[in-house]
């Protein structure tokens, strides 16, 4: 199973902010799992490979758009 999430943002700033809170450095996956997530312009792009279950799967977006939440809400707050 594959998923190919793509958020967009206002600016290139915004989209680097996020992409670099949910792509932290070493983090080990289950086994089956890939998650990629890079910038491209003002988009923020993830893909995730999963050959295990589809729970894991939906875990998986679950978490990286909890994630993504916090990363938007503290930028905002950033802001003012």
């Amino acid at each position: 199973m594959d998923a190919e999430i793509r958020l967009a943002y206002r600016n290139e700033r915004e989209a680097e902010a996020v992409a670099n809170a949910v792509s932290p450095d070493n983090v080990e996956v289950p086994p089956g799992l890939q998650i990629e997530t890079l910038r491209n312009g003002s988009d923020v792009l993830t893909k995730i490979e999963c050959q295990t279950r589809l729970q894991t799967l939906i875990a998986t977006i679950d978490d990286l758009l909890a994630c993504v939440s916090v990363a938007e809400k503290t930028f905002k707050v950033a802001k003012k």
